[in-house]
Formats: structure tokens, C-alpha cells, sequence
């Protein structure tokens, strides 16, 4: 599925769907593509053989096609006429936009969580910090990067939650998805910034403080400077 030649990565994302009374088929394949696409298990700019896909999680076409429909808004999927889906391409302008737009987005959405969230929402985020720093990192065991990635999502979504603006909220869950697939495929080496720790724990606690100009600088400054280091680091490696 990686590619129309080479035989799909093996993965937890291709273990057999189940009916499980919440979730459609459809549901539940959107979530295991969107992993293996945004892990880098299927490569940027891949064909998405559609009968190997079907075959490795057991469905029928109509699903698959659902499922790969509703990420092409997400930025993760492309689709043409006589050509079919792919995988979308990633690029060093893209990761640049991805970064703008982040910086932007969370910052206003965090300004407005900041001035109308109740007061759960503190608690919320001190415990999703604390979950956070505490989580390993090793580069030599993906186990413990691909929970401290979930981890890392949730603390930012949870910064964002107390907005009361789901279509911001919307943009910003897309917006990190497309950023971790930069993050996720090319840097899996890496155990991680020593940096990030200490900007993690100054944003949520200008966050709980209040200090929405404090709280959202350090936010501000988190993104672009990861994304801008992320640019410079994938830069031999993918197209501009």
C-alpha cells in the first residue's frame, strides 16, 4: 500500500477493523489511515492501491472510499481523475504555512480559552502538562515516542478546549495533525528538544495564571521555533 510495487508496512494500524456499535467502518478506517499516514508508515506522494488496501483491513471498497474522502480535507490525502488517491506530498513551504497558520490559530484560540474557560480547564491542562513531562521519550523504543506524541497532541488541544469555538478548534486539530506527520515521519531519531520541557510548563502556567499575553507569546515563540528547526533540519531531505 506505501506504494503499487512495494508491499505495505506491517503496523498496528492494519490489525482487522471490528463493529464495535460506535464507531462505523468508515469511522475506524479515517483514524488507522490518518496514523499510518501522519507515523510516515505510508510515504508522502504514495499511490494508495485501493484493492491492497481493502484486502488488508477487510472491507469492502465503499468504506475505503469514504474513509480516504474525508481525509482529503485534512491535507493528508489527493485525489485525480484517472489517477486515483494518494498519499499527500509534504514539502518545506508546507511545513512553513502549517506553521504560520499555527501560530496564528492556537494562539487566538488560547487567548480566548484563557479569558472564558471555566475553571476546570485549568486543572485540565496542569494535568495534561504533568502527563507530558513525565512521559519517556526513547528513540530507541517507538513505543514510547508514539505515546509521548499522543500525549504532546493532547496537552495543545487541551490549551485550545476551553475556546467554545469548535470550527477554531476544528482547524487547529487539522493543523496539528499535518504538523506531526512532519514531526512523526522525519524525526524519529531524535528523542526530542531539551527546550520543549521548560515551554510546555512556562505556556500552561501563564495559561492557569491567566496571562494571556505571557501565556500565548511563549506559545507563539514554541511553534515558530520548532517549526522554523524542523525546517532547517528536513530541508536536504524534502522537496522546498
Amino acid at each position: 500500500m506505501a506504494s503499487e510495487d512495494d508491499s505495505a508496512s506491517q503496523g498496528s494500524w492494519q490489525a482487522a477493523l471490528v463493529d464495535d456499535g460506535k464507531n462505523t467502518i468508515a469511522s475506524q478506517l479515517v483514524e488507522r489511515l490518518r496514523e499510518a499516514i501522519v507515523s510516515g508508515q505510508l510515504e508522502a506522494g504514495a499511490k494508495i492501491n485501493l484493492l491492497r488496501a481493502r484486502d488488508i483491513f477487510s472491507v469492502s471498497l465503499s468504506p475505503l472510499r469514504e474513509a480516504l474522502a474525508r481525509l482529503i480535507p485534512d491535507g493528508l490525502v489527493t485525489f485525480e481523475d484517472n489517477r486515483g488517491y494518494r498519499v499527500a506530498p509534504v514539502s518545506v513551504s508546507n511545513l512553513r504555512e502549517i506553521t504560520r497558520l499555527r501560530e496564528e490559530f492556537e494562539t487566538l484560540a488560547l487567548r480566548q480559552a484563557i479569558a472564558s474557560a471555566p475553571p476546570e480547564w485549568e486543572g485540565d491542562v496542569m494535568r495534561a502538562l504533568h502527563r507530558l513531562n513525565t512521559a519517556e521519550r526513547n528513540a530507541a523504543d517507538p513505543a514510547t515516542l508514539e505515546r509521548w506524541e499522543a500525549l504532546h497532541r493532547d496537552f495543545h488541544l487541551t490549551l485550545l478546549a476551553g475556546c467554545g469555538m469548535p470550527l477554531l478548534l476544528g482547524f487547529c486539530r487539522t493543523l496539528l495533525n499535518l504538523n506531526d506527520r512532519y514531526r512523526r515521519s522525519f524525526l524519529v531519531r531524535s528523542s526530542g528538544d531539551r527546550n520543549v520541557t521548560t515551554e510546555h510548563s512556562e505556556i500552561a502556567q501563564g495559561a492557569v495564571a491567566r496571562d494571556a499575553d505571557f501565556a500565548c507569546g511563549r506559545l507563539r515563540e514554541h511553534i515558530h521555533r520548532t517549526g522554523s528547526n524542523l525546517a532547517v533540519h528536513l530541508a536536504d531531505r524534502i522537496a522546498p
